[in-house]
């Protein structure tokens, strides 16, 4: 069961985004760090976006049965019961808000509220089932921690809170789209309609670009406000013009489930790495 309670937060997810948290925490401490403050950050954080992960298996739970990654997770199997993952995730979600609210500043706790709901909502309940703009407007959950982690040191939402934003933002579409691209088929026999289902692979491959392009200039941008140095800057621009140079590729390439793979990889990678360089090249005061 524990096992069960663990995987319905998605963990993997998480990770990712505690990075991200962490990182827009060290950006606005520029290296004055309040270590309390860090810690019940990425507490109120990691239970915020777990509870809406757990609200997210307990929605699809019909959906996940018909797709062979999600058909094994315990709601299509029967080993937690509906009414029990609901209340799991409620759970998680009060004692989250309650972290962020209390004991971190109130903004924090508005945005984690937004997150969620934008997760729960707008994408889980409306727009994942009707929609092809799922995707984008989904990013906005999903852009929440970095400014959660920066808007706990900086109680604001100032231009560095709106480029984390974007970093996060921009990143999720096309990452999300090379995963969907892999698997078109599996989203097209559960009733998904991503856009590779009701677009075509080539108009998402296409699609991808823009995002790609504009999160180069939103990595410039974090530092032309002087957020960070020049090593980020160049590995900045080295890895998300590698991306973007291979997302171009894909328009003519032949084998769409290599490249779809190789993609994934190259904006998981993206995202770890970049995070890793923005806490080590932050410019102090």
């Amino acid at each position: 069961m524990f096992k069960d309670l663990v995987a319905l937060t998605k963990p993997r997810i998480i990770r990712l985004n505690l990075v991200a948290a962490f990182g827009g925490f060290w950006v606005a401490s520029r290296w004055h760090i309040e270590w309390w403050d860090l810690l019940w950050m990425l507490i109120g954080t990691t239970l915020t976006m777990a509870a809406a992960c757990v609200f997210n298996n307990y929605w699809d739970r019909d959906f996940d049965t018909k797709m062979s990654r999600t058909s094994d997770r315990a709601l299509p199997q029967g080993r937690l019961s509906p009414a029990f993952v609901l209340g799991y995730s409620i759970a998680l979600g009060v004692a989250g808000l309650a972290v962020l609210f209390l004991l971190i500043n109130p903004l924090c706790g508005w945005l984690g509220l937004l997150g969620m709901f934008v997760y729960g909502v707008v994408y889980t309940i409306w727009l994942k089932r009707t929609s092809t703009w799922s995707t984008s407007i989904g990013g906005i959950s999903g852009a929440m921690p970095p400014v959660i982690g920066y808007c706990a040191v900086t109680n604001e939402v100032d231009a560095g809170a709106w480029i984390l934003f974007a970093l996060l933002f921009l990143w999720q579409p096309p990452h999300f789209w090379s995963l969907t691209i892999r698997r078109v088929e599996e989203y097209r026999a559960a009733g998904f309609p991503v856009l590779p289902v009701v677009k075509g692979i080539l108009r998402t491959k296409r699609q991808m670009i823009p995002y790609i392009l504009l999160l180069l200039v939103a990595s410039i941008a974090l530092y032309v406000y002087d957020y960070v140095g020049m090593y980020y800057l160049v590995l900045s621009v080295l890895i998300v013009g590698a991306w973007l140079i291979h997302a171009i590729s894909g328009l003519t390439a032949k084998n769409t489930e290599k490249w779809a793979k190789t993609d994934f990889l190259l904006s998981v990678n993206y995202l770890m790495i970049m995070f890793l360089v923005m806490i080590l090249d932050t410019n102090g005061v």
